[in-house]
Parts: C-alpha cells; sequence; structure tokens
C-alpha cells in the first residue's frame, strides 16, 4: 500500500510514542492489547530495552518491547514486536529484534533472548527461529504459563521459547534501516 521510505530509523521509543505502539498492537490481530497507560508507561521506563522503526516523518511503524530479567540479567525477554501492516514483509521485525539485541550487546553481557508464543502463531515462531538462526543460537521451548493459570477466561498456553547463547556477528544486517542512538 505504501512505498518503502528510502530511510527507516530504528530508534528508542519515547513518551509521546506510546500511542502509536498502542495503535500498532491494537492493529496486529494478533497481540493481548494492553491498556493505553501500559504503553505510555512502557515508552518511559522500558525505553532502553525496547527499539522502535521509524518512517521518514518519524512516525513509528513497528515496534519491540522487552525488558532485562531481573532475575537474570543477561537475558532479554521481548514483550512484544508488531509493525504496521502497511509496511508489513520488509523485515522490520527481524530488523527491530537485530537491532534492539546488537545495542544491548554493546551495553552490556545479553546472551540469551526469552519470549512467549501461543501454539499456533506461526508467523513468531518463524521469527524467533530465524532470529536464533541468524545468530547461532539453539532454541529451547516449554510451557511457561498453561492455560489455566490464566484468570480471565479461556488463553492459549503461552509456551517460552529461550534462544542462546547468542553470538553477535551482525552488527547490522539490514542495510535499508539505520540505527539511530539519541533518545527523543
Amino acid at each position: 500500500m505504501t512505498a518503502a521510505p528510502a530511510d527507516l530509523l530504528i530508534d528508542r521509543p519515547s513518551v509521546a510514542d506510546g500511542a502509536a505502539l498502542w495503535r500498532i498492537a491494537k492493529e496486529s490481530g494478533s497481540l493481548d492489547l494492553n491498556s493505553s497507560y501500559s504503553y505510555l508507561l512502557w515508552c518511559r521506563d522500558f525505553a532502553g530495552t525496547s527499539a522502535v522503526v521509524r518512517a521518514e516523518g518519524g512516525e513509528p511503524v513497528g515496534f519491540v518491547t522487552g525488558y532485562v530479567r531481573p532475575a537474570d540479567p543477561r537475558t532479554l525477554l521481548v514483550w512484544q514486536v508488531a509493525v504496521d501492516t502497511a509496511y508489513r514483509g520488509r523485515g522490520l521485525a527481524a530488523a527491530l529484534l537485530d537491532g534492539l539485541t546488537a545495542r544491548l550487546a554493546a551495553e552490556g553481557p545479553i546472551t540469551a533472548v526469552e519470549t512467549t508464543i501461543t501454539p499456533g502463531n506461526t508467523a513468531s515462531e518463524r521469527l524467533f527461529t530465524s532470529y536464533a538462526a541468524r545468530h547461532g543460537a539453539q532454541v529451547g521451548r516449554e510451557v511457561l504459563f498453561g492455560a489455566g493459570l490464566f484468570p480471565d477466561g479461556p488463553h492459549d498456553p503461552e509456551v517460552l521459547y529461550r534462544i542462546g547463547p547468542l553470538s553477535h556477528p551482525h552488527p547490522h544486517p539490514h542495510p535499508h534501516l539505520h540505527p539511530h542512538s539519541h533518545s527523543r
């Protein structure tokens, strides 16, 4: 629908991006939508472990949110990854994951990535298994939260994908995206 911009920038999110992240998550059709307030908080408190990809006008068109696990500071837990419908199919989700983990690896010893995926979410399964292959890592899988643990009605189990140990041989494998390091 929209032609690819000449330059897309991977950047840290700012509070002003919270509304766009909420909208992208809402329109994804696959993510659990959190409150808009939570996306604002995430962009404030976890900007250092999250990333957005910006179109030429500066508006986020994709994001990855994550945090370093307090009990395991070498592990990044990826909470959500989403790309605006008009920008899908261009490798932006993979570029966001690669860019974020490269940034974190440069700042400290991130050796593993974790995420949870519900059974049947083949797009996420492909995204994270291809990420593991690019980084020479193994993928372990186990049910983290069974369906019976969710108090708000039927929910598929959440399967933990643990990817590691990571090697970081590709500082920036996506030539059409440029990392942008300043906080906005």
